[in-house]
């Protein structure tokens, strides 16, 4: 839907212009004709035309270049939706073949019942692998039309953040201690479906390009402004500094589609920067070579979230996040 409506721009410009050069090639044609009078009124009236046109010119060369503009970004689009397709067809097809790899393999054989517990296990995370996919979706789709908002209400934050921790590690077999989480009993006012995407996005992201093996590690740190800080940092290689600012675009992910083995579709980060603006906070990412000396590797992103209620346990907050039984993100 925002693509659609970004083609008015770019086909409002092109109309825009093609008026702007016929004018101008009507007041060139009209001045030529004046000089050939030689009369003062006619010099008069030269002038008047050529500071138009002048204007007019400059106009039209403005408006080429942010044409242009306007194309690359159109072009970069485009390349960000065809590596967003190869992706989720990839995320598509390598569960679906599993999953009929092993159902033909149990019709058309007969298998003992440990190798069944092993077949329905298998098939089972095939199936939470897809079901994670279609959620990723319905979360950027939910937050585009920014329709069906859940209410402000009383959050404990530190408690939010050890679910989504844990769950990080139980979604990738990884130990419970994978993702650590050093924070104090803060409460903060927002809505909380939607930060439970936020940051269930980013420690996802985090364990998915950390280390071997990954390790995470959650800081969260009030301030006395009525806000809170929170830092996922990771143990990864790091984001390169002229692709920090990327990294947030929809559909973007770094390297080749096609030759990456780390399974995502360029959508989580964006919907961290789309969810953190949503709820008027901020995230940032820098390398966390920067605050924690060059001997140590990895990536740092720092979100900021306004409405923090105390740092004591509220016995009104919500303390865990779960999604009612008709939810759609």
């Amino acid at each position: 839907m925002l693509e659609r409506r970004s083609l008015k721009a770019p086909v409002a410009l092109g109309v825009v212009l093609i008026v702007l050069v016929v004018v101008f090639a009507a007041i060139w044609i009209l001045a030529n004709l004046l000089v050939a009078t030689q009369t003062e009124t006619s010099r008069t009236v030269f002038w008047v035309f050529l500071a138009i046109g002048s204007v007019l010119l400059a106009s039209i060369l403005a408006g080429v270049i942010a044409y242009l503009t306007l194309t690359v970004k159109a072009f970069r689009l485009n390349q960000r939706q065809s590596n967003f397709i190869d992706s989720v067809t990839h995320e598509l097809k390598s569960p679906i073949a599993s999953l009929k790899l092993y159902l033909q393999t149990m019709t058309h054989r007969a298998v003992d019942i440990e190798q069944q517990q092993d077949f329905h296990r298998i098939m089972l995370e095939d199936v939470e692998r897809l079901d994670s996919l279609i959620n990723h979706l319905l979360d950027v789709a939910r937050i585009d039309r920014g329709l069906d908002v859940a209410d402000v209400q009383s959050i404990q934050l530190d408690q939010l953040l050890r679910q989504c921790g844990d769950a990080a590690s139980v979604r990738y077999k990884l130990p419970r201690d994978t993702v650590s989480v050093d924070s104090p009993p803060v409460t903060v006012v927002t809505q909380l479906i939607q930060l439970e995407i936020l940051f269930r996005n980013l420690i996802d992201n985090a364990v998915k390009y950390g280390g071997t093996p990954p390790k995470v590690i959650i800081r969260v740190v009030p301030d006395n402004n009525e806000q809170v800080v929170v830092s996922v940092i990771d143990n990864g290689p790091g984001i390169p500094a002229n692709q920090r600012r990327k990294v947030f675009g929809r559909f973007v992910r770094l390297g080749n589609e096609l030759e990456r083995s780390t399974p995502g579709t360029g959508l989580g980060l964006y919907l961290v920067r789309t969810v953190s603006k949503a709820i008027g906070g901020s995230v940032r990412v820098r390398d966390r070579s920067e605050t924690e000396g060059t001997d140590v590797t990895g990536t740092e992103f720092e979100v900021t979230l306004k409405g923090i209620v105390s740092e004591e346990p509220d016995n009104g907050a919500t303390p865990t996040y779960e999604p009612p039984p008709d939810a759609t993100y």
